[in-house]
């Protein structure tokens, strides 16, 4: 090797060596967080509407979610900005109602409602902002219910409708410029929600989107399928408690629902909820920083300063006369 090439080699091996002071000032993947969907998600926007009556705090609620902690959303937000997502009732960028359907059969706003108060809201789309929808289990909870609203033929056609408002509604956000939306989906343990999400997937395959837009499909039922069967891959303790949380009383959610599963009939403990963010952390790297543009740059003169010592010897190499 000869010494310009052994020069360069040493200079980009002391940039290397620099970069733990370049990745402090990396910046994160995404500018800001805008959330729709159900009681899953749900900042506080029910409970603003109810004048803190549901979900009741006395009842072990927390801060207006529908569990005893933060949400994943919640958390999400928390590890990108430093503080949780806040209500859209209250000026936040939560736009989730407890009870919220991807179908519009609800008493609550529901997707296509939520996302018409985003963009009544006035807040301008952030290209750069992660856009998450969360939907489709109250409208799985209403066909293993029986309750399939007026104007439906049947839960076939009531499903059908769930995935077609689903697809549509990311179709909306990507026309308004949002370029990274996480999905997910039917979070019941039930053939519907499994058949709903199979329909969910080959209507998004199906969308007109920009190159670069970024979908992020979570499979929500199998998430819970797997939490379930090994609690400990996601450092949680073994499910050994019956029944809810919530149904053990105060003390019970003041102790954190160890050993629960659900905080109550329907949603999951705050615990669950920190595996599930984990969960999509893993598999998205949402929270993941990128270099600021000077790094980017810093990196790229340093591999470029490498191919030119490179060529350099190759052409060296060329013109030299062949040994006899």
């Amino acid at each position: 090797m000869g010494k310009t090439m052994l020069r360069a080699m040493a200079c980009l091996t002391a940039m290397t060596l620099a970069m733990p002071a370049i990745a402090a000032r990396s910046t994160p993947r995404y500018t800001s967080l805008t959330v729709f969907g159900d009681s899953l998600v749900d900042a506080g926007n029910v409970f603003t509407a109810t004048n803190g009556a549901i979900p009741a705090a006395t009842n072990g609620y927390f801060q207006g979610r529908f569990t005893n902690g933060y949400d994943y959303t919640d958390l999400l937000s928390l590890s990108l900005f430093g503080k949780p997502t806040t209500a859209s009732l209250a000026g936040g960028t939560n736009f989730a109602f407890g009870g919220a359907r991807a179908t519009p059969t609800s008493r609550v706003p529901d997707l296509d409602e939520q996302l018409g108060l985003y963009q009544l809201s006035g807040q301008a789309i952030d290209r750069n902002g992660l856009y998450v929808l969360n939907f489709g289990g109250n409208d799985i909870f209403a066909i293993g219910d029986g309750d399939i609203p007026a104007g439906y033929a049947d839960s076939a056609a009531f499903l059908n409708d769930a995935v077609t408002r689903y697809a549509a509604g990311v179709q909306t956000l990507a026309g308004l410029g949002a370029r990274n939306i996480l999905i997910t989906g039917f979070p019941v343990a039930s053939p519907a929600a499994v058949q709903g999400y199979a329909m969910l997937n080959a209507r998004l395959d199906a969308l007109t989107l920009a190159p670069d837009t970024s979908l992020f499909r979570f499979d929500s039922l199998n998430f819970l399928t797997r939490v379930q069967t090994n609690p400990a891959a996601f450092g949680l303790p073994a499910f050994t408690q019956p029944g809810t949380c919530q149904s053990g009383g105060i003390a019970a959610v003041a102790g954190g629902c160890v050993g629960y599963f659900q905080f109550d009939t329907i949603h999951p403990t705050a615990a669950v909820q920190q595996a599930l963010f984990q969960d999509l952390d893993r598999q998205f790297a949402l929270t993941a920083a990128v270099p600021e543009p000077a790094s980017w740059a810093l990196m790229i003169g340093g591999f470029g300063l490498v191919g030119a010592s490179l060529r350099r010897r190759r052409i060296a190499m060329t013109m030299r006369p062949a040994a006899i």
